[in-house]
């Protein structure tokens, strides 16, 4: 076991391309980090510049307290698991799993009880005489992890390795990878673009853009503190909405009045990012209004005037005033769509200038479509957002650690 530390660590492809851009990223000794984005943020190729796949362009790598920028990969002590598994097909699951050892002339005797132990944390010892084609993809995943295992790396990891197999499978096989770790205890470096994997498995989560890190915190502070506006869209589901707007100053008190946005047109970016649209901002005078909340009133004071985004989660938006959240502040809105969840259900609305936003809420009779609805924002959790795709978050200068939960 042992840390990893990334020092101004750059990918330059040919042509000047910058799939990663100067990062510095410390990993503790037994820490489970999960680096998440978009298609082509450089999550992947940060992993293989730390695998030696890929060579690094610039900056510095360690693993433990060994420079290893230019080790190759089978001398630094890490295992790897793909997204396609990469399982010998002629050789049966234990050949599988023994042939890194046998590689490396370790004795029968430690390798028989290395595959043997790994077959009996996964589960998978009745497969050990099977061969790839007889295995699901759940089982041929745990043999991958399985071939990891054996080896007792300095660090595991993992790229995307839950993709390919089915929704209800990449839950329980997620499940199974955080207990490993909690009974291994092995350095982790997870990719996903799936913001909900590094939600429920990373003990940080490092949402990257561009080759860049965005943000790097534990799941529930990235959750709650977004840095900017792309990490507040990008974790959580459904991503958080977003409104056009301005601050006004009016009876000695702030409000933000709703907008709209001239000439809007969608800014370009990957398909999988949060759509961010650009344009002159008007306030038209038919927007919703709401009073910004004491606690941010220090942040948002200086932007009197200026374009600003406001930030909702779906889950903070409810049809009922919310317990515990002050003075009711309400925004009227029309329902168009509703998804039945089971226990929840998504309401899909259109405000005056805003023509989709989501409010999950608790499932309930007496909401349907095609009305009007009062819905009720709980404001200890809403943000503040210059404008822009990663538009920064000024609630966070003034706002108290318990002002979101």
């Amino acid at each position: 076991m042992a840390q990893v530390e990334l020092s101004k660590i750059a990918k330059v492809y040919p042509g000047g391309v910058r799939a990663v851009n100067s990062i510095d990223l410390f990993i503790k000794d037994q820490e489970f980090i999960v680096l998440v984005g978009p298609s082509g943020c450089g999550k992947s190729t940060t992993l293989r510049m730390i695998a030696g796949l890929e060579e690094i362009s610039e900056g510095t790598l360690k693993i433990g307290d060994k420079v290893v920028n230019d080790v190759p990969p089978k001398d630094r002590d890490i295992a790897m698991v793909f997204q396609n598994y990469a399982l010998y097909p002629h050789m049966t699951v234990y050949n599988n799993m023994a042939f890194g050892l046998k590689l490396r002339k370790f004795p029968k005797k430690e390798i028989d009880a290395r595959v043997k132990e790994a077959a009996q944390i996964l589960d998978i010892t009745h497969l050990l005489e099977r061969k790839p084609k007889a295995l699901s993809g759940g089982q041929r995943q745990r043999v991958a992890v399985g071939r990891a295992i054996v080896r007792e790396p300095a660090a595991f990891l993992f790229d995307e390795p839950l993709s390919n197999l089915d929704a209800k499978l990449r839950v329980t096989t997620r499940a199974e990878i955080k207990r490993l770790h909690q009974r291994l205890k092995t350095t982790t470096i997870y990719v996903t673009h799936d913001q909900e994997e590094a939600m429920t498995l990373g003990d940080r989560i490092i949402v990257m853009k561009d080759g860049l890190i965005q943000q790097s915190d534990s799941p529930l502070d990235t959750y709650r503190h977004p840095v900017n506006r792309f990490v507040a869209g990008f974790i959580g589901m459904p991503p958080m909405n977003f409104f056009d707007g301005a601050i006004k100053n009016e009876g000695g008190g702030l409000l933000f009045e709703e907008g709209a946005l001239k000439g809007a047109k969608a800014v370009e970016q990957r398909a999988d990012e949060p759509t961010v649209m650009a344009g002159e901002l008007t306030l038209p005078g038919n927007g919703f209004r709401l009073s910004v909340p004491a606690h941010l009133s220090g942040a948002v004071s200086a932007r009197v005037g200026r374009h600003t985004v406001l930030g909702i989660r779906p889950e903070h938006l409810s049809p009922h005033p919310i317990e515990g959240a002050g003075p009711a502040v309400s925004i009227e809105a029309d329902v168009s769509v509703i998804e039945p969840l089971g226990n929840d259900m998504d309401l899909f609305l259109k405000t005056a200038l805003h023509p989709h936003s989501v409010a999950r809420v608790e499932s309930q009779t007496g909401v349907e479509a095609g009305t009007r609805v009062k819905m009720y924002v709980d404001v200890r959790k809403i943000h503040f957002f210059e404008p822009g795709v990663t538009g920064a978050n000024l609630s966070l200068s003034t706002e108290p650690a318990h002002a979101v939960a």
